[in-house]
């Protein structure tokens, strides 16, 4: 089945030369004008969208607040950034909020190609073999610390306040809870959490622990249910056996 890929670009000009010469490497492509029409289309398209090449400067709303939402809303969908601000900051920033490869305008045509086909080699759809991670024991409800959660109504509460979580947050906690003190890479949380390819470079999943840390944590800053260990991925602890943050794990 050939790639599908979204193209958001406000120069029509441009737009239409970059599908037509994707298209001419045997690529499905689909081509919006603004971010909003591409939020919708990710959402509702009943074809999988297998790559974003997103223009940075679009109208109403910018290329950095569509790539934020997109991962914000757990998806991690390669995406190739096209600006024609060159400052380092800019670049950065891009990385920042999730985009994969940044490219300034103007740029070259077999430049863009080769990234399109590497990016898609690093996709969901890749090759690099899963190992299945040891099958956890379900666990319906949970309660910890400051936290009680029942995760089949998908109800949260902190110190007895309930608090909102989204469908993926829920998922995550889940996974953590399910497979307690056992150290998690980046890699199995996104092939099973996230159902995508395990060699996809992303920081979803890293964002995803900021905003947990934030739920379940007394202090974010300084964890003590859900440890870093460096170079290694992430350990939940459901019954720290003191308060003291994270130390030689963080």
């Amino acid at each position: 089945m050939r790639a599908h890929i979204l193209v958001v670009e406000d120069e029509r000009h441009l737009g239409v030369g970059i599908k037509y010469n994707l298209e001419a490497e045997d690529y499905r492509v689909s081509l919006v004008e603004d971010g909003p029409s591409a939020l919708q289309l990710i959402e509702h398209s009943s074809n999988a969208i297998d790559l974003i090449v997103l223009d940075l400067m679009l109208p109403g709303m910018s290329g950095y607040t569509v790539c934020e939402q997109i991962r914000e809303s757990g998806n991690t969908t390669p995406v190739l950034m096209l600006s024609a601000r060159t400052l380092s900051e800019d670049r950065a920033r891009g990385f920042d909020v999730g985009a994969n490869q940044y490219m300034s305008k103007p740029f070259d045509l077999y430049e863009l190609i080769s990234r399109v086909k590497n990016l898609l080699q690093t996709s969901p759809a890749g090759t690099v073999a899963r190992v299945a991670p040891p099958a956890p024991e379900t666990v319906n409800t949970i309660a910890f610390g400051r936290v009680e959660a029942d995760f089949r109504t998908h109800q949260v509460s902190v110190d007895g306040q309930p608090i909102k979580m989204t469908p993926k947050e829920l998922r995550l906690l889940r996974y953590f809870v399910e497979n307690p003190e056992r150290v998690i890479n980046r890699s199995e949380l996104l092939t099973q959490v996230w159902e995508m390819s395990g060699n996809l470079q992303t920081r979803a999943v890293d964002q995803f622990i900021a905003r947990l840390r934030k739920a379940i944590e007394p202090s974010p800053a300084e964890p003590v249910h859900l440890l870093t260990v460096r170079d290694a991925g992430y350990r939940f602890v459901l019954e720290p056996e003191t308060l003291e943050p994270e130390a030689s794990a963080s």
